[in-house]
């Protein structure tokens, strides 16, 4: 909260991609601004189509008034290529996994506990057995804030030749 305006967590869908692309793009360039020089970080559009295009597609995004301060989106993962395969000895009981692809919180915002609550509220309610998200291995501050949040580090993937190398988290989801 600033100024005592309230951070409100809104709920998007599949449908409404075409009237929230914009936003998530603005927070993005914030959010990278360190960063916008990097050839994969300026393919972020093609990852908002990419994810928005999946017609379960779920993103939250936090309004401050009327500007956009972070968000949150991700995907039920398609059965057989959810991001654990490879990566555990024994299938889980119930495979059914939803991929965590973005949390972004602006510069200004972060470290207010925006993350945790973009990250619960896009989860929320979810019926899948499991949440399963990538964090760059040279970012282990990160990759320790999503320890606290009850993922668990289960391997390492690249999945193309110009990202980072990614550590693979997994938690299980509480049952609705």
């Amino acid at each position: 909260m600033e100024h005592g305006v309230t951070t409100e967590i809104r709920r998007y869908h599949h449908a409404d991609l075409g009237s929230i692309r914009q936003t998530l793009l603005d927070v993005h360039e914030d959010a990278y601004a360190d960063r916008r020089h990097e050839e994969f970080v300026q393919r972020f559009p093609w990852f908002v189509d990419h994810w928005g295009g999946n017609p379960g597609f779920s993103c939250v995004i936090a309004w401050q008034g009327p500007i956009p301060v972070g968000f949150s989106y991700g995907a039920p993962a398609t059965p057989g290529r959810e991001w654990w395969q490879g990566h555990l000895d024994t299938p889980p009981e119930r495979p059914d996994t939803f991929s965590v692809s973005e949390l972004m919180v602006r510069p200004k915002w972060r470290k207010t506990g925006l993350g945790p609550r973009l990250h619960d509220a896009l989860l929320e309610g979810r019926p899948e057995a499991l949440a399963v998200l990538t964090v760059d291995t040279k970012r282990p501050r990160l990759q320790a804030m999503y320890e606290r949040w009850g993922y668990r580090k289960i391997g390492e993937n690249q999945p193309f030749a110009d990202s980072p190398v990614y550590a693979v988290m997994m938690k299980g989801l509480s049952p609705r």
